[in-house]
């Protein structure tokens, strides 16, 4: 490995593209990029040996790596994946749920690992919103269609009062949820039941987007799903490294979000999905044209948000602060 090459481990995002295609570089490194089918091998691979210089991780991995003392990374004010989390929430149509009121005492399915990122945000907004109270359900862990285990890089850690267990060997939430084995899922990964329009299962909000976009309108918080971090043995090596990283992020964003302005000229004709120019204008209007921006400034409120609720919900040890987590040089993005 030469001494300028960075390895980065990170899903093919829109906005990484241009990073990954060399349209847009890191000043004064060469990128050596990999991918997985699915980021949580990503994660795996981040804490599994020395495979990435930088890499994407999940809000939660990282709060729980800190927790266990694991101090070989640090954050940079990176976020590649955002996603509102109202319409990741299912519901078995027998179930009696008509509305987050009756979520109270029901058998929950959530995906991979007790806290993932998109469990902690959805129970934490109908925490906020609704009166949810995780320890009054039954929390089943697995995958949804297929086996997801994570056990091995990250531990379930739930706190003393919630009862949270593996589903049974061979059982996949999904299917659990159409045949009503659990009441509802929390999950970021769309289960085959919902994908397949079953008539047994359904969403908790009657219209998920109408309740994110009312969300947002009265937070101002666009969810964080992943960040981005830096090892920091390399950076002791390359102490330029984690500006020049966040910079380039910051300008593949800019670049990829001018596309779509552009876009707006011929109806975005590049992109094979009909009638996305209707939707591009709703979202400009709510969301404003500059809605993915990485940096502090920008994203510290939902940031210190995340990390009431994983304290809340008792997936962390303590309540973190921004300064916990990102480097110190960057605090002022």
């Amino acid at each position: 490995m030469g001494d300028n090459e960075l390895r980065l481990g990170i899903n093919r995002y829109d906005h990484v593209q241009p990073l990954l295609d060399g349209r847009v570089g890191v000043k004064g490194y060469t990128i050596r990029h990999e991918d997985a089918p699915i980021v949580s091998e990503i994660f795996a691979r981040t804490f599994a040996g020395d495979r990435y210089d930088v890499s994407e991780l999940g809000l939660t991995f990282f709060l729980r790596a800190l927790d266990r003392g694991d101090d070989r990374f640090v954050g940079i004010p990176v976020f590649p994946n955002r996603h509102f989390r109202h319409s990741s929430i299912w519901v078995n149509v027998d179930s009696g749920i008509e509305g987050p009121a009756d979520l109270v005492g029901k058998t929950i399915g959530e995906l991979a690992v007790y806290g993932h990122d998109a469990g902690i945000w959805p129970k934490g907004i109908l925490s906020d919103e609704h009166g949810f109270r995780p320890e009054t359900n039954r929390w089943l862990i697995g995958g949804p269609d297929w086996p997801m285990h994570m056990e091995s890089w990250a531990p379930l850690k739930t706190p003393e009062n919630v009862d949270a267990r593996y589903a049974p060997e061979g059982k996949f939430l999904g299917p659990m949820l159409e045949s009503g084995e659990i009441d509802a899922l929390f999950s970021a990964i769309v289960p085959r039941c919902a994908l397949d329009k079953s008539p047994r299962v359904t969403t908790l909000f009657a219209d998920p987007q109408a309740a994110e976009r009312d969300y947002y309108r009265r937070t101002g918080i666009f969810p964080i799903m992943h960040m981005v971090v830096i090892r920091r043995e390399f950076l002791r090596r390359h102490p330029d490294a984690a500006r020049a990283v966040f910079d380039a992020f910051t300008e593949s964003a800019d670049t990829t979000l001018a596309g779509y302005e552009n876009g707006r000229t011929d109806h975005h004709m590049d992109v094979m999905v009909p009638w996305v120019s209707p939707l591009y204008e709703a979202n400009r209007e709510l969301l404003q044209a500059g809605h993915w921006k990485h940096g502090m400034k920008a994203n510290r409120r939902t940031i210190d948000t995340f990390l009431r609720y994983a304290f809340e919900q008792g997936i962390t040890d303590r309540r973190y602060a921004c300064e916990d987590l990102f480097l110190d040089e960057l605090l002022d993005t």
